[in-house]
């Protein structure tokens, strides 16, 4: 049964001979590119492309055209190809379109060498754009999967290559244009109209429920091409309002040799998936490596799950078109013939959801057994609190490059949570809700015992980010201007982590955010000028800063606020960092003044919420805060080593 793809969704290629068949409403180029585990292609002999259409294990046409057939044979690729991406591009210049807004939607089917479709995508939704990656062909766990990606570029071919890390992007570009020229007398016309059925069919979204559409175990890497730091600086977008868009691309390395291999997987029984192996991911280090694996987690949660829904909505949409034929007929209505009608129509939709279930279950089982050995093997910054490696931990020589700030799971498999994991140092500040929301964990706690549980976060917050910084690099701040989170507050104060006590009173306020934005000030105005640290007066700490924040927004005046509201803004890129804890409803007498700094934090709740809108799937992710477990001494144990240190070190 063929798997009618959505963008983003993946699904297991069955074999490794294939055709890849493209439709076009108007003559379009075809190429595609071998990289390595992280999508990065190592010169410009690794594209296929009409000008060199032949590599090892893969074939184009030499000409652009309407249609287009690839050949690709798996097995040929050389063992350092681990991403295979199929381009699709408009030639350059007249008379033909500039933008594929301006021809029907491609469509690309992958069959096999018989003609046996495996899955289909079309590509929609593209405008400006003169280039796109439709699919993208990756090996996980040595099994092929092939993934629906859709990401078009507005500048062209040089602009998608050089997203793939080639140097000679441009050059490349107007050497295929070239090529498509010389053969542009061999263009193959327009494809006649489709039928009506096959326009049903092809229709985006309608995927067949039931088909393995999603694949299972960890994605090997980002769902389309960019640059950039992926996923580590940008976890799932907050609701609308409160925050911007999320990029799931997974690091990269700029470097042109690849990383060592990562571990291989154990043998597997014939006929069984492969057995899950910690840090089977690309990386130089483990660290990277289980970063990585984490996020291909994270990404593979996500379509599983955007393929089971849309499954379940055809499902639906079709139970419902298909009682409204029985019930067009008026004679159909009443009778036997009207109940049997419905009642085959209801159970047609039973099984479409029951198989669509099944395949979910076969991917949740996979991950879950995945998640079951990456969470023992993670290091410190990564686990949680109740995982023994906290019980072995040392104050650390260097920064790791990600910290653990929760949890996030899905209604259809709560107890299989992915880490939440944000790049150090930290790109934007963090705000933990006060508020009682709309979060059903909230609704049997009043206001008080939800902004204790709030500072509880922050505190655990802080306490992860002192553990996981060298002891004379990270410097901690709070502001309780009515002292009404002493006790909450007290383990960060025993352990004499703090950089001085808790500021308390309007004057307490206005001391601390005074100091910290002559700090920003300083260290712009010394960047600027190109200068080092022995620029700074003497005596400044330049260790990264974080400011807890209690309380907000009592005790603050309109000076104290501009000066929160630039400490939010300028902050982060300076080594000065956000914890506040408030409640927006009772800020709300400001009105949209502070709406820039409500969006510049990224929001967390001190009890678990599904506030977190994942924009590339449409999902809703709960996030769950990390909090040490109940009767556990583990936070205050950490903090006590981190303070011995922060007190042996020499000033």
């Amino acid at each position: 049964m063929t798997a009618e793809l959505v963008r983003g969704q993946n699904h297991p290629l069955p074999r490794t001979r294939l055709e890849i068949r493209v439709s076009a409403g108007a003559p379009v180029v075809a190429a595609a590119t071998l990289g390595d585990e992280q999508g990065r292609v190592h010169g410009v002999e690794r594209v296929a492309h009409p000008g060199s259409p032949h590599l090892p294990g893969i074939e184009v046409s030499r000409q652009a055209a309407a249609d287009h057939r690839l050949a690709v044979d798996l097995e040929a690729l050389g063992d350092e190809v681990h991403r295979v991406h199929v381009l699709l591009a408009l030639p350059a210049g007249p008379p033909g379109p500039g933008r594929f807004a301006a021809v029907a939607a491609p469509f690309v089917a992958v069959t096999g060498l018989d003609g046996t479709a495996i899955a289909s995508y079309t590509i929609t939704g593209l405008g400006a754009e003169s280039a796109v990656v439709a699919l993208e062909l990756y090996r996980r766990q040595g099994a092929w999967k092939i993934r629906a990606v859709g990401q078009g570029y507005a500048g062209g071919l040089a602009d998608l290559l050089a997203d793939h890390g080639l140097a000679a992007a441009a050059q490349l570009a107007a050497t295929i244009q070239e090529a498509v020229a010389l053969g542009a007398s061999r263009t193959v016309a327009a494809p006649p109209p489709r039928t009506s059925d096959e326009a049903r069919l092809r229709t985006p979204g309608s995927g067949t429920p039931g088909s393995d559409a999603s694949g299972s175990g960890a994605s090997g890497g980002p769902a389309a091409p960019s640059g950039g730091d992926g996923p580590a600086a940008a976890v799932p977008q907050q609701a609308v309002g409160d925050g911007g868009p999320i990029n799931y691309a997974h690091p990269r390395r700029q470097t042109c040799t690849p990383p060592p291999p990562a571990p291989a997987a154990p043998p597997a029984a014939p006929g069984e998936p492969a057995r899950p192996v910690a840090g089977d991911a690309s990386g130089w280090s483990m660290d990277e490596r289980l970063y990585n694996q984490v996020w291909g987690m994270f990404e593979d949660l996500a379509r599983a799950v955007a393929a089971y829904r849309s499954a379940v909505d055809f499902a639906d949409s079709r139970l419902e078109q298909e009682v409204d034929r029985a019930l067009s007929d008026p004679r159909g209505r009443m009778g036997s013939a009207g109940d049997l009608a419905r009642e085959q129509a209801r159970a047609k939709r039973e099984e479409l959801v029951a198989r669509a279930r099944e395949s979910l279950d076969r991917d949740l089982a996979q991950l879950t057994a995945e998640s079951d050995v990456v969470e023992p093997a993670l290091p410190a910054p990564y686990a949680r609190w109740d995982n023994p490696v906290w019980h072995g931990y040392r104050v650390p020589m260097e920064l790791p490059m990600a910290l653990r700030i929760g949890d996030l799971h899905l209604p259809e498999q709560p107890e299989l949570r992915i880490p939440m994991l944000v790049r150090l140092p930290l790109e934007r500040g963090l705000w933990i809700d006060a508020g009682r929301g709309g979060s059903d964990a909230a609704v049997f706690l009043d206001s008080d015992q939800v902004k204790g549980l709030a500072v509880d976060t922050a505190v655990a917050i802080a306490a992860r980010l002192l553990a996981v910084y060298p002891a004379h690099e990270f410097a901690v701040h709070v502001i309780d201007p009515a002292g009404a989170a002493a006790a909450r507050l007290a383990p960060l104060v025993r352990s004499g982590v703090l950089a001085a006590p808790p500021a308390a009173g309007a004057a307490g306020v206005s001391e601390v955010l005074t100091r910290l934005t002559e700090r920003v000030d300083l260290v712009q105005m010394a960047a600027r000028a190109g200068a080092g640290a022995d620029a700074l007066p003497p005596g400044m700490d330049t260790a990264e800063q974080l400011l807890i924040v209690n309380d907000f927004p009592h005790g603050f005046d309109d000076r104290a606020l501009n000066q929160l509201r630039y400490l939010a803004d300028e902050g982060p890129s300076v080594g000065v960092h956000l914890l506040m804890v408030a409640d927006r409803e009772e800020a709300g007498a400001y009105g949209p003044l502070l709406q820039p700094l409500w969006r510049s934090l990224l929001r967390l709740t001190p009890v678990p919420d599904d506030h977190l809108a994942d924009p590339w799937v449409g999902h809703a992710w709960t996030y769950e805060p990390p909090l040490a477990p109940s009767g556990s001494r583990i936070l205050e144990q950490v903090l006590g080593q981190v303070g011995e240190a922060r007190a042996a070190w020499p000033r």
